[in-house]
Order: C-alpha cells, then structure tokens, then sequence
C-alpha cells in the first residue's frame, strides 16, 4: 500500500509545473505600498515572461538556475486598498517541460495606481528568452541564445546577446548594444540604435531616428520621417525615410538611398548607388558608380576605381549644379548636358572632354560635353535642367 501511496506521489510532482521557492513582502514605502516577491526555479532551456503591468529587466549570469525579484507598488495610502490592487494583479512562476515562465496576469487592477518591476536573473547559455510587456520597458543583457521581445509602448534596451534579436515596441526607443546574431528592431516612433551586429540589421521607425555603429552583414532602415546614420556596414545597405538627411559612412556593398527631401550623404561604397531625394542634395565621396536624382538640390560625386564592381552612371538633377571628381587614370566616357543653359555653363578640367553649346545668342540654348578617359569605360551620364556642371581632376 506505501509503496502504491509513494508511486501515485511520484506521477502527481512529474505531471505538475516543478515546484519553487518563493518569499512575499508588503510594506509601506513613503506615500505607497509595495509588495516584494523573490524566488527561484530550477534551470531551464527556454523563458518566457508575459506581464500586463511592469518593467521587464533580464541578465544573464553564471548560476544554473533561475532566480527573480518583483516589486509591485500600489499608489494609494490605505494598506487595505494596496492589499486588494496586490490581490487583484495574479503572479505565477512555474517550469514546464524545458521553458520557464514569470507571468503577472490583470484581472481588475487600475493601472494608472498600480506599477511593476519585474528582475530576473538567468543561465547565460540559455537557448531562447521571449518577453512581452502591455507597456513597460524591457532590458535583456548577457544571454548566448535569442530574444524575441514586445512592449506596447516601453523603451528597450539590449546588449551583449549572442544569438538572433528581434525587438518591437509601439513607440518607446530601441537601444542595442552588441548582438551576435540577425537584429530585427520595429518602433511605432522612437528613435532606433544599434552599436554592433553581426548579422544583418532590420530596423523600422515610425519617425525616429536611425542610428548604426557597425554591421557585418548588411541592413535594412527604415524611418517615416527621421534621419538615418550608418557609420560601417559591410553587405547591401538600404535606408529609407520620409523626409530626413541620410549620412551614411564606409560601406562594403551596394547602396540604395531613399529621403523625401533630405539631404544624402556618402563616405565610400563598394557598389552601385542608387541615391533619390525630392529637394535635398547629394555628396557621395568615394564610388565606383551611382545612379543619383534629386529634384532640387546639388550634386557632387567622387568616382574612383578601386572600391568595387563599375556600371553605367547617371547623376541627374532639376534645378541645382552639378560638381564630378574623376581620377585622371581611371577609364570612363563621360555625356553632359544642361537642357536650359541662359547663364550656365560646363566647365572641364580634361581636355578629353569636349564642350558644345547650341542656341542662338538671345534665345534658350543648352550645353553638352562629351569625351573618353584613357580609352572610354562605362559610361557616366550628366544632366541638370538649370545649373552648372563642373568635372574635376580627383586628387587620388
């Protein structure tokens, strides 16, 4: 019979979630009352956190279990009132199978007089972390596997994360630190920084900023009205906003560049870039070639040779001048024009290079110039409707 009493036991602790120690608290804490929760759980593969109130922090450690610490504040002087809000807000700590799970779960609690903090700390080699908060913030550090996250509106901030990223919130900030995998990132309207990744980079914002320290496999940028920063990025880049500037610095792919009348601005790539703008100008410093057009603004590009595959390229402008660096050892056919050239003009610093100009002396007359560098290559067209056009010898 004892032995039939101790099987039964048995079967019951392996079909339940595994049991784990927990302490509570509730004390006055100056004008509010806090309850304080501190537990533990055994080591697990796998956690997930799912709160309707509070702020999430996660840090990974050395230890083999799981332990956490919650502190939840009632925003009222009456300990009976701070009972009933504490009673009412469900906190349920459990593994099953091979995940763990922290959930505080509403069922009635006001939020505007009711807040949450929810810490936990983690094996650092765990395989995955999933988080989800209504509002609060979230902050996840030293984790080897992937984190997935959402916040209904909290700030997120993230770092030293080996595997793959992905971060959402409905308008708080994104601050990434270094991650060793993909970086997905989507903000209703905050601003968006990553300092390191070594996967590709996937990040969009409502109209915050962009800003990217270093990526090793190329990205993806999106903003509806901010301005984007990328100063290293190896891979194809593409940013993409409403109305902001775009400066963008030494890149190791092709580039496309989208603003609706921002201005661009380019360091080096070691591709083809297709650069357009509605208003604002365009600089690219460093490129085998590009495809530029902007409907206002001015234009000044630096071709060299040795950053890449070269193609045909076009710069093309409607109102604005437009300024070219060639070096003098590259080869390349070069095509200019102005359509309305009353005061305008094309001024070359290659003899190659031949300029014409049709149109009786008081009418509207246009310019063109046309000519070959060391043999002729791929061909480099130039065109603005009403500015000048300069080519100049690059110093390198």
């Amino acid at each position: 019979m004892l032995n039939r009493l101790t099987k039964i036991v048995a079967a019951l602790l392996i079909c339940s979630p595994l049991l784990h120690a927990q302490e509570t608290r509730i004390y006055r804490d100056g004008a509010n009352w806090t309850r304080e929760m501190t537990g533990s759980l055994p080591a697990a593969r796998n956690l997930h956190i799912r709160v309707d109130i509070g702020s999430v922090r996660i840090e990974g450690g050395s230890q083999h279990g799981i332990s956490y610490s919650i502190r939840n504040r009632a925003h009222t002087s009456s300990e009976e009132s701070a009972r009933h809000q504490f009673d009412l807000y469900k906190i349920n700590a459990s593994v099953k199978g091979d995940t763990a799970w922290i959930v505080g779960e509403c069922h009635g609690t006001d939020s505007h007089k009711f807040s949450g903090e929810f810490v936990v700390t983690v094996p650092r080699d765990m395989d995955a972390v999933k988080i989800e908060t209504d509002g609060g913030s979230v902050v996840a550090t030293g984790i080897r596997g992937s984190l997935d996250t959402q916040s209904g509106g909290g700030s997120i901030r993230l770092d030293d994360l080996g595997g793959p990223v992905n971060a959402e919130t409905g308008g708080g900030s994104i601050d990434v630190g270094n991650v060793g995998g993909d970086v997905k990132l989507q903000t209703g309207g905050g601003s968006i920084r990553v300092a390191s990744a070594k996967g590709k980079i996937n990040a969009q914002t409502g109209g915050g900023s962009v800003v990217i320290v270093s990526g090793l496999q190329g990205a993806v940028l999106e903003t509806g009205g901010g301005s984007i920063q990328v100063q290293h990025c190896d891979g194809n880049v593409k940013a993409t906003t409403g109305g902001g500037s775009i400066d963008l610095g030494d890149l190791g792919g092709p580039v496309e560049i989208e603003s609706g009348g921002g201005g661009i601005h380019l360091a080096s790539a070691k591709g083809l870039v297709n650069a357009d703008t509605g208003s604002g100008s365009v600089e690219l410093d460093g490129v085998p070639s590009a495809r530029v057009e902007t409907g206002s603004g001015g234009i000044i590009a630096k071709f060299v040779s040795s950053n890449g595959v070269r193609s045909d390229s076009i710069l093309q402008t409607a109102v604005g001048d437009i300024t070219v660096y060639l070096s003098p050892s590259m080869n390349i056919t070069v095509r200019a024009s102005i359509d309305v050239a009353n005061g305008h003009t094309i001024r070359s610093e290659f003899p190659e290079i031949r300029v014409a100009s049709n149109g009786g002396e008081w009418g509207p007359k246009s310019v063109s110039a046309e000519g070959s560098l060391n043999g002729g290559g791929p061909v480099l067209k130039i065109r603005t409707s009403v500015g000048n056009i300069v080519l100049r010898r690059a110093e390198r």
